[in-house]
């Protein structure tokens, strides 16, 4: 069964909510993955994001692969996290794999523990050949366009708050 996202922590996990990424880095992937930490722990635009993601679903021997029976697949999260960690870096295939199986940082927003860890915690290069290559940049832009949206409510939210208190 495909999931959206693995319903209980195994042991060793931390929270993706509770991932410390370094404020101060002027690196690429920790502003990515504060964007995607953002998405996970906001209900409301998780779903609308997800939603979008079921659209996302590689093709099986029949067809469309069914996310309700088979083998599991890659979460839909996992996809989302590497297909922006792809699209947004601009890389290949080859260097997903590599960042995906050995970014300590990414791997823990993918939900892996660090020593609890074991051969089908790691990605092989078809499998995310054959999840990623549908997460276009116009999926990517369909999910940017429910983030932004999301962070204008947040913003005129604050602006209410702030507009008739003193300065």
């Amino acid at each position: 069964m495909r999931q959206v996202i693995a319903p209980q922590l195994k042991l060793g996990e931390q929270d993706i909510a509770a991932i410390q990424l370094d404020p101060k880095s002027r690196d690429d992937i920790p502003q990515l993955l504060r964007g995607l930490q953002y998405i996970y722990v906001t209900a409301e635009v998780r779903k609308q994001v997800f939603a979008i993601l079921a659209e996302v679903m590689p093709e099986g021997v029949h067809g469309k692969a069914d996310a309700h029976t088979g083998r599991p697949g890659m979460d839909q999260w996992a996809v989302l996290v590497l297909g922006a960690v792809r699209v947004g870096l601009n890389i290949d295939y080859d260097r997903v794999h590599e960042l995906a199986n050995e970014h300590k940082t990414l791997r823990q927003m993918l939900g892996h523990a660090g020593w609890a860890e074991d051969e089908r915690d790691r990605y092989a290069l078809q499998t995310i050949k054959d999840n990623l290559r549908l997460f276009t940049p116009e999926i990517l832009d369909r999910i940017n366009q429910v983030v932004v949206a999301a962070g204008h409510a947040v913003v005129k939210k604050r602006s209410r708050r702030n507009a008739g208190g003193p300065r």
